[in-house]
C-alpha cells in the first residue's frame, strides 16, 4: 500500500477523539508487515515495535503520530426531528454550514448541517457567521425515525473521501494527523531495508486532540529513550504571515522551541542535509499543540523532537498537503534511526 493508496483508506474513516476503533483497526493493518508485533494498549493506542539489531540494552526511539480528529456530538434532538451538536476538538464553525456529515449512531446516519438562509435572516445576522448553537444537522428522517437511530452523545464527523489535486497535492479530512501516521508507514517500510540497533517503537496515539492523552499513557508505559512526535504545521497560503507557515513540497518542518531537545534537532538536521532531504524550520516558542508536549515529560524526561508536516486549512474537511512531503518525513525519520546506536548520549548535549 503506498502513501496514497493509504491516506484514501484512513482519511475519510471516523475516529473522534475517544472513538478511535474503526483507523486504529486500519492504521495497525497498514504497519503490520513491518513490524515484529503490534496491539492496542487499554486506552486504544496502536503500539508496534520494530527491534534492532544491536546487542542489549538498546536504544528504545518512540514514534508518535495521533489518529484521533476534531468532530461534532448530538446534543439535542429538536422537534422533526433536527439534531442539535456540539464540537469535539477546535473546530473553525465558520465551515460547517452546508457541509455532508455522517452520525455513528446505532448504524450511520448522513446528513447535512444547515442554519437559517440569509433571506431569512434580519441586518444584524447577515453580518456574522452562524453560531453553533444556531446550527443543525438535518437527516431527512422523521424524528421518530431519528429518536431509534441515534442518542445523545453520539458522535459525528464531516463526511468526506480524500481528494486529489495536482502535483501530488491531496485534500481532505483528518489529514490532521493520520499524514502523521502515513509518514510512520513510510519510515517502517525503509527501515524494513536497512539495519538499525535501537528498538523502534511506533505509535497511533488516541485522544490528542483534547489533550495529549494517548501520548502520555504510551510515553509513561514505553519510557523511551529518545521520542519524535510527527505532526502537522500550517502550510503556506494567501494572507498567512511567512514566518508562521512552512511551503507544501518543501520537505518535513522541524520544530525549534521549549519542547525541543536542542542537539535533537541539530541531529535530525544533520541527517537531512547529509541524505540531500530537505526542510524547513518552525519555530515553536510554546510547547503545547502537539504529542511532543507530553512525550518531553514521561517519567524522568524524555529527550524530544517534533517534525511536522506542511498542511493548509488545519481542523477543516479539505486539509491539504503534498504527497511528498510525507514520503521525505518518512525518509528522515528512518535515516535518523538508522544512526542511533548505544553511544546516542553523546550526540545529546546542550548547546
Amino acid at each position: 500500500m503506498d502513501c496514497l493508496d493509504y491516506l484514501r483508506l484512513v482519511s475519510p474513516l471516523v475516529g473522534v477523539s475517544g472513538y478511535e476503533g474503526e483507523v486504529a483497526l486500519s492504521i495497525a493493518a497498514a504497519w503490520q508487515p513491518f513490524l515484529d508485533e503490534c496491539q492496542p494498549d487499554r486506552l486504544g493506542n496502536v503500539t508496534g515495535i520494530k527491534y534492532g539489531m544491536g546487542t542489549e540494552p538498546r536504544p528504545r526511539i518512540m514514534l508518535v503520530a495521533h489518529a484521533d480528529e476534531i468532530g461534532l456530538v448530538i446534543t439535542k434532538i429538536e422537534k422533526g426531528g433536527f439534531l442539535r451538536f456540539a464540537t469535539s476538538g477546535g473546530i473553525d464553525q465558520r465551515t460547517l454550514v452546508g457541509q455532508e456529515v455522517v452520525i455513528n449512531g446505532s448504524e450511520p446516519v448522513l446528513g447535512v448541517i444547515g442554519a437559517k438562509p440569509p433571506h431569512l435572516q434580519d441586518s444584524n445576522e447577515q453580518q456574522k457567521a452562524p453560531k453553533i448553537e444556531d446550527m443543525f444537522i438535518d437527516t431527512g428522517r422523521s424524528e421518530e425515525q431519528v429518536r431509534k437511530l441515534i442518542r445523545i452523545g453520539d458522535m459525528a464527523t464531516v463526511d468526506r473521501k480524500l481528494l486529489t489535486l495536482q502535483n501530488g497535492v491531496v485534500a481532505g479530512k483528518a489529514l490532521d494527523d493520520r499524514a502523521g501516521t502515513a509518514a510512520i508507514l513510510e519510515c517502517l517500510r525503509e527501515l524494513s531495508l536497512i539495519k538499525h540497533q535501537a528498538d523502534v517503537f511506533a505509535i497511533a496515539s488516541v485522544q490528542e486532540e483534547l489533550g495529549y492523552r494517548g501520548a502520555t499513557v504510551s510515553s509513561f508505559r514505553i519510557n523511551p529513550d529518545l521520542a519524535i512526535a510527527i505532526d502537522v504545521c500550517h502550510g503556506n497560503m494567501p494572507g498567512a504571515p511567512e514566518e508562521d507557515t512552512a511551503k507544501l513540497g518543501k520537505g518535513p518542518a522541524l520544530g525549534i522551541g521549549p519542547h525541543v531537545h536542542p542537539a535533537l534537532f541539530v541531529w535530525l538536521k544533520r541527517i537531512a542535509e547529509e541524505r540531500g532531504i530537505p526542510w524547513q524550520p518552525d519555530p515553536s516558542p510554546s510547547p503545547e499543540g502537539t504529542d511532543a508536549f507530553a512525550l518531553q515529560m514521561a517519567q524522568s524526561g524524555v529527550p524530544t523532537a517534533l517534525v511536522s508536516i506542511p498542511l493548509r486549512y488545519m481542523h477543516t474537511s479539505v486539509e491539504t498537503l503534498a504527497l511528498a512531503d510525507i514520503r521525505k518525513t518518512g525518509q528522515l525519520l528512518a535515516s535518523f534511526i538508522a544512526t542511533v546506536t548505544p553511544a546516542y548520549k553523546e550526540e545529546l548535549v546542550c548547546f
